[in-house]
């Protein structure tokens, strides 16, 4: 039995719609995830190992973003991270999550990284719409009211309602979809990007939804905001960066590259835990891009951009004036660049 369409960020566009917005500088691209967890851009680095670190959690927020660093170490480890970002932030304060799991050690985890600085947790794990999620999200929240969970992955309208129930502020939207993702191939589970987004903001619970998973370039980003997203969160448009973990190399090509792998890869389960299980995700490597500073004003130029063919100058009024329209595959092949490039 189908249940009914699902529709991906290539199947739709934004249509134009008329404005009075006379600068891009006065659109407020702003976001309120809930538990004073508040960000200029919408925008949260991946809790990866070759995407945060504490260089990586320095720089989004220093573009006013948030990162969240990875749980792939020992509880000492990702302390040390947290150290690291305080030292390459030139603030007082510094808006900073870290990732925990739902099982093993992760109270104490919280516990050491919530002493240490971070502002909010992420509770991280593949298929979050499980009975240990539950009962992690009720025993991280007995130990204090006032902190931001984040928790996640879920695809369905029932999971990001049971999370909320269960404790969480935002739940992280996505099953599959990423770039080093092999989720649905592996399980044959899972929604397009933009589908589970439309499904889950129809939550009437208080909580922010996080678009993860499938974000390609900034027009991706307006979409799955206008759809109804509070935020999204980012792998491999931050890839290979100079804050992003590990070593810059030489390729056989003679040009630079950087390590980038879904933590559900056998290499990355192999190196964070000695084996692998079921792996739904790649290793691979990625060009070296340089710093992370340039790439994200590039995509904050490009949202604000996205806001102003609607005429919207906040989140909410984007959300509320998005129009909708479907794209055939031809529409794709037009929306894309498409010059002869040949010479003649």
């Amino acid at each position: 039995m189908i249940n009914s369409e699902a529709l991906t960020y290539d199947d739709v566009l934004l249509q134009p719609q008329y404005s009075e917005i006379h600068s891009r500088k006065d659109i407020s691209i702003a976001t309120d995830l809930g538990r004073s967890l508040c960000m200029k851009l919408p925008i949260l680095s991946s809790p990866m190992d070759t995407i945060t670190a504490g260089e990586m959690a320095a720089a989004m927020h220093a573009r006013g973003g948030a990162g969240i660093i990875h749980r792939y170490n020992t509880i000492e480890e990702q302390v040390l991270h947290v150290i690291t970002a305080y030292k390459n932030n030139h603030e007082d304060n510094l808006l900073m999550g870290a990732a925990v799991g739902i099982s093993g050690d992760y109270i104490d985890r919280a516990t050491a990284l919530l002493s240490a600085g971070v502002d909010f947790l992420c509770v991280d794990v593949a298929h979050g719409h499980h009975i240990l999620m539950k009962k992690a999200l009720e025993k991280l929240r007995s130990l204090t009211d006032e902190f931001h969970i984040m928790a996640g992955n879920v695809a369905t309208l029932e999971g990001v309602n049971d999370l909320a129930d269960w404790g969480a502020d935002s739940v992280r939207c996505n099953i599959g979809g990423g770039s080093i993702c092999s989720t649905r191939m592996q399980t044959g589970h899972g929604l397009p990007g933009l589908q589970t987004i439309f499904e889950c903001a129809r939550t009437d619970r208080d909580v922010a939804i996080i678009a993860d998973g499938g974000i390609r370039n900034s027009g991706d980003i307006v979409k799955a905001l206008a759809a109804g997203a509070d935020a999204v969160m980012c792998g491999s448009l931050l890839a290979g960066t100079t804050e992003s973990p590990g070593n810059v190399f030489e390729g056989a090509d003679g040009f630079k590259y950087k390590s980038y792998r879904g933590m559900a890869s056998k290499e990355a389960q192999m190196s964070w835990r000695g084996k692998y299980s079921s792996f739904e995700g790649v290793a691979t490597q990625v060009p070296y891009r340089g710093s992370v500073a340039a790439i994200l004003e590039d995509i904050e130029r490009g949202i604000r951009s996205g806001f102003s063919y609607s005429g919207a100058q906040s989140l909410k009024e984007l959300q509320r004036k998005a129009k909708f329209v479907r794209q055939t595959s031809a529409g794709l092949g037009e929306s894309r660049t498409h010059i002869n490039t040949r010479k003649w």
